[in-house]
């Protein structure tokens, strides 16, 4: 009997203790389960969620509107909040006017994400394939054409020598510099870099999700200049316009560059911040002159603004967040001449200059010259929505005085398929120089192979002139000549409808934005997230 109550006394205690051990555990695991939400809350209360665009590479010399190469990747120089081109990789330079010779001292101790020395050779490395690489397909070599040497004279030094002035150069020496130790030998155009990229900037690449269209990014602790707050981006690529603002109403995003008619369902809502930057952002038809059809009428594609009501577009598209275009660089310095604004939406101007230029109505309300109805294609990207608007309008205009521009909605532009054009967008957000690549015959973003002599000779002139008052002279004379003979008929500047969750502070609207509103990173150092 007592082996009996002692055998009862040690089954109680075993469980007991057992029952203590599992309320234990289970209490530890509940702990840790609270431990790694808390940790993932507190994890994601400093990762900003950027709705972005659609990304194919990360290489500064392959994607020049985008923006992740800026907080990736450094330059020699970077832009101040004016624009202005100040040093960056470099700590100084000197510029001899004599030999048109750049001298730049580097910053030492910085390094490359992946803990390698940046050195004077990455420079070089960078400059030779942007001025050298024959098979190199970029949009911005005509940038670098003026370069005709590059040499490191030690690990810290770099000489770039001109073979002629060029007063945008400083501007251009913003490109991000690559590293030599990752591409020397491959091919820039498909090396396995471009979707795992190593820079010197502000934020280290991390990860890139293709499947669920995330790409991550963490904040470079080694930053050789002021460490970012925000300790991590997640860079959510998106297409569709609708659905930008979709993830910012649902929390599944913390920023985003919305259009204006997105932008305004936001506007005073206690929960987000409308931050409109300026731009020098424009849209237009951009006609394609290796067609037939442009090819017997380019003679008619100024005549087209006189048909087309800028202001109406503006107000209705827009919601009046932005204004009529005539120049592609109507915001610079340099330009801006109202001489070049030529073209008043006017009917009955319309009329008179399509008579002169020998087109008749015939039955169908359409004009024709010889034997040619005045009708042409235009292609438009269908899911970007302010561009899809811009162009139905237009068609809807030029239709009822007498030209059919038909709206080609596509998912990728095709330069092969034969459309006439397609709804173009550019910018030149900084020297007037950067239409230099689409305008010049032959140049390295000339798409759709406008060519005229006029404007290449007011272009060169402009790039090699010192003097500030002749550039202007220059870039005036250039505005009113290309008006006269455009490859674009431009309808509209936009502002940069910034949408953003209310505890993102720090954004500063003093920069002017590029084409799709880029850079408004440019200065996220300094920006703070509160969730």
């Amino acid at each position: 009997m007592r082996i009996k109550r002692n055998m009862t006394k040690l089954t109680t205690v075993i469980l007991f203790v057992l029952f203590c051990i599992t309320l234990a555990a289970c209490s530890s695991d509940e702990g840790n389960q609270d431990k790694g939400k808390s940790a993932k809350n507190s994890d994601m209360s400093n990762t900003l969620v950027y709705a972005g665009e659609s990304e194919d590479t990360i290489n500064p010399i392959l994607n020049s509107h985008d923006e992740l190469p800026d907080i990736i990747f450094s330059g020699l120089m970077k832009y101040d909040a004016k624009g202005k081109p100040i040093v960056d990789l470099a700590e100084s330079y000197q510029f001899d006017k004599g030999t048109n010779t750049y001298t730049f001292k580097l910053k030492k101790g910085v390094k490359w994400h992946d803990g390698k020395d940046f050195t004077a050779d990455d420079v070089v490395f960078t400059y030779d394939i942007l001025t050298k690489d024959k098979t190199l397909s970029a949009s911005v070599t005509s940038n670098f054409e003026d370069i005709s040497s590059v040499k490191a004279l030690d690990d810290h030094t770099v000489v770039i020598k001109l073979s002629k002035y060029n007063a945008a150069m400083l501007d251009y020496f913003t490109m991000g510099i690559l590293p030599k130790h990752l591409l020397k030998g491959e091919d820039i155009n498909t090396a396995s870099f471009n979707k795992h990229p190593v820079g010197t900037g502000r934020y280290k690449f991390k990860d890139w999700d293709t499947a669920g269209g995330m790409i991550t990014l963490e904040r470079n602790e080694d930053y050789y200049d002021k460490v970012p707050r925000i300790k991590r981006v997640i860079y959510k690529t998106v297409s569709v316009e609708s659905t930008k603002a979709t993830m910012l109403q649902s929390g599944e995003a913390d920023l985003a560059w919305l259009n204006a008619n997105y932008a305004e369902d936001f506007r005073d809502n206690d929960q987000y911040k409308n931050i409109d930057f300026k731009t020098a952002d424009y849209r237009g038809m951009a006609m394609d002159f290796k067609t037939d059809f442009w090819k017997k009428h380019a003679d008619s594609v100024s005549v087209l603004n006189y048909a087309i009501d800028k202001q109406k577009i503006v107000d209705s598209v827009l919601k009046g967040n932005g204004f009529p275009a005539y120049s592609p660089i109507q915001l610079s310095a340099y330009g801006g001449n109202k001489a070049a604004n030529m073209y008043p939406y006017d009917l009955g101007q319309f009329k008179k200059a399509m008579k002169d230029l020998g087109w008749e109505k015939g039955k169908d309300g359409l004009y024709e010259r010889d034997g040619e109805t005045f009708r042409f294609t235009i292609q438009v990207r269908d899911y970007e929505e302010e561009r899809v608007d811009i162009a139905k309008i237009v068609s809807t205009m030029l239709k009822k005085a007498g030209v059919d521009m038909e709206v080609e909605l596509v998912n990728k532009f095709d330069w092969d398929a034969g459309y006439n054009g397609f709804l173009y967008g550019g910018a030149a957000q900084f020297d007037p120089d950067m239409s230099y690549v689409s305008f010049v015959t032959g140049a390295s973003d000339n798409l759709m192979h406008y060519s005229n002599d006029k404007v290449d000779e007011l272009l060169k002139a402009g790039r090699h002139t010192s003097d500030k008052k002749e550039r202007k002279k220059i870039y005036n004379d250039f505005e009113v000549a290309y008006a006269k003979h455009p490859s674009i008929v431009f309808v509209s500047y936009l502002d940069g409808n910034y949408v953003s969750i209310s505890g993102l502070e720090g954004l500063d609207t003093r920069r002017v934005l590029g084409h799709h509103a880029v850079g408004v990173m440019w200065n996220i150092e300094n920006w703070t997230l509160k969730k």
